[in-house]
Parts: C-alpha cells; structure tokens; sequence
C-alpha cells in the first residue's frame, strides 16, 4: 500500500480540497480559522507565545518591568547586538556565518580612539572607521567569493585577527577623549525616549524587511541558501551577492562599534567579546535555518524580544552575568536542534513512511 488509490490522493471528507471536490468552499471564517491554526503551529507561533509567558513572568516579579524606562533602557543596552542580528540573519539564510562580526565591533571602536587620541578630527575618525569595517567585510568576502575557503573558518581567523589589531591599537589601556556631543549621542534621547541607536534600528528593521521580502535580492539571498548549484545555473551571481552580505556585515559591525563606544564613553580592547554568542542565538532562535534558506526577519524580531526580555528579567531578579551566559548558551543550542527535530519528525510521520 502506498496511500493512492487509482492514482489520486485519498482525502477526508471534511478537508477543504474534498469540499472543494464535493462543490462546496470553506467559509471566509474557516478559511480564516485554518490559516491562524498554521500560523500559530509555525515556529514564528511558538516564539509569540514563549514571549508572552516572559513577559508575563517578568511582569509579576518586578514591577518596573513594563515601565517606558526600562523598556528603552533593555533596548538601548543591547542595542548594537541587535543591529548585527540584521545583517546576520542575510548571511545565515544565504548558508554562510561571520563569527568576526564582535570582534570587528571592538576594532572599529578601538580605532575611533585611537584616531581621536591622535589628533584626528572625529567627523573624519568616524568616516575613518566605517571604512575599516567595509575593507574587512571585503577582506572575509574575498577569501570566501574568490579562494573559495568555507566562511566558518575565514571568519573564525578574522575573529582573532580583527582582535589582536585592536588590542594593538589601545594595548591595555581605555581611552576617553571623545567630544561631548559625541557621548551625548550615545546616552541621551534625540526623538522622545529614544536615542540614536534605537532610531537607527527601527530604520535598518525596516530597509531589511523591504529587502528581503519585497526585492530581487532578497530572493536570491533565500535561492543561493538552499542550493547553491541551482542559482548558480539560474544565472544568479552567487560571489557578488556573497560579497556584498559580507561587505555590508563589516560595515554594520563597524558602526555597532561606534554606537557602542558612544554609549559606554569609553573604549578598551576587550569591547564586544563574546558578542558573537548572542548575536548568533537571537538568528537561529528566530527560525533561521542555519543550512540557509529558511528564515524571517519577523521570527528574528521575535527572537530579539526573547532575549532582550530574558536577560532584562533575569538582571531584575539580580541573576548574575556569567549565569545569563549560560542561559543563552542553553537557548542557541536548542534553537539549532529544535527546528531540525521538527523537520526530522514530520518527515518520519508522512503518510507512506510508517508502512
């Protein structure tokens, strides 16, 4: 038995293809009804209904949780992770990973002081640092477009590399000398509560789901990370779109640095270490497959209010940083397993495997 009979697939007869078949349509309201049913068994489902029970937890044990400040104040302190799960989110759907993205951070940061310790007006440091992030996208883009070396280890190189230079630069010591106006834009609100990193977010939140969603490359991005050979004879150009995912996670990377130092006032060799960890978690835990081609940025937003929220609960409740780590560190590794043992058990339970 192979579940066809007379070469047409057998249906119940209270599902719609068979009311269809009978003469009949589902109501609007059923139609309805059956969408909102798969979208709530999606993954995208799972994570709003995780976030919820968060927030409501968080809620009952402190009470300045859902005040204005602290919703700004848990955003605004994480702020330059998030802006990287952006670009993060394009690179892992198109199969690939930039584990340099943190380290690159603290060297964009590191250079601004050094540049401003140096005499370096900040308008051209600021320039100065955004092209350093653009030349070291490019630099892990070439090794990865041209030489063809897997982007897991020329990124795990530049990790270390990217690093070291900023360790060079500020060596152990941390550096001050920016402008008021400077940390002003780090610290204090422009529009309303929220300061320049939050707008800029919103803005990138924005231009990243036009992108993917509604462009040419936001398709070929989905195209290339599910097969490579396949858009490669659709006649997509698979090294400039990798080029230019890795291109521009630099120069994201390199303004988190920026907005990182202008937060903090201050910049040490250090800045950003680890970063890579959350940023990683926040992508897969919102669906994003890391084989590549199945993903969203609405399941990324999701995933971004899921840690924000958890850490913000778990310092509300004066649980300590290195336990939060490890909290994470939970989270990423069931958000790569999870997705893989739905996919893994749904394909076991198809009419046909089990006979």
């Amino acid at each position: 038995m192979n579940g066809r009979t007379d070469g047409r697939e057998s249906r119940s007869p209270g599902s719609p293809d068979a009311m269809v078949l009978g003469g009949t349509r589902p109501s609007p309201g059923a139609r309805f009804a059956a969408a909102l049913g798969a979208r709530v068994r999606s993954w995208e489902g799972f994570l709003a209904v995780l976030l919820l029970c968060i927030i409501v937890m968080n809620a009952l044990t402190s009470p300045s949780f859902l005040t204005t400040e602290n919703q700004v104040n848990l955003f605004a302190l994480s702020i330059e992770k998030v802006i990287v799960a952006l670009i993060m989110t394009f690179v892992i759907l198109n199969a690939e990973i930039d584990l340099s993205v943190a380290s690159m951070m603290g060297l964009s940061a590191c250079a601004l002081g050094w540049l401003v310790q140096q005499g370096v007006p900040m308008p051209a440091a600021l320039i100065v640092c955004l092209f350093i992030g653009i030349a070291g996208g490019a630099f892990n883009g070439f090794w990865i477009t041209v030489v063809g070396l897997p982007s897991l280890v020329v990124t795990l190189a530049m990790l270390i590399g990217f690093r070291g230079l900023a360790r060079v630069l500020v060596e152990d010591r941390s550096i001050k000398e920016f402008p008021a106006w400077f940390e002003a834009l780090g610290q204090q609100s422009l529009i309303g509560p929220f300061p320049l990193s939050l707008i800029l977010f919103f803005a990138l939140l924005v231009l990243a789901v036009i992108v993917l969603r509604y462009s040419g490359f936001g398709r070929q991005v989905y195209v290339i990370g599910i097969n490579l050979e396949v858009a490669r004879y659709s006649g997509i150009n698979v090294a400039r779109v990798k080029m230019l995912l890795f291109t521009t996670s630099g120069f994201l990377s390199a303004l988190a640095g920026i907005l990182f130092a202008a937060r903090l006032g201050t910049v040490r060799g250090d800045m950003g270490l680890g970063f890579e960890l959350d940023i990683i978690t926040i992508v897969l835990l919102g669906g994003v497959s890391i084989f590549g081609g199945a993903g969203s940025v609405y399941g990324v937003v999701l995933s971004i209010l899921i840690v924000l929220y958890l850490r913000n609960g778990m310092s509300l409740s004066n649980i300590t940083g290195h336990l939060q780590t490890g909290v994470i560190g939970i989270l990423l590794i069931l958000s790569a397993m999870i997705p893989n043992v739905r996919s893994f058990l749904a394909h076991v339970a198809r009419p046909g495997r089990l006979r």
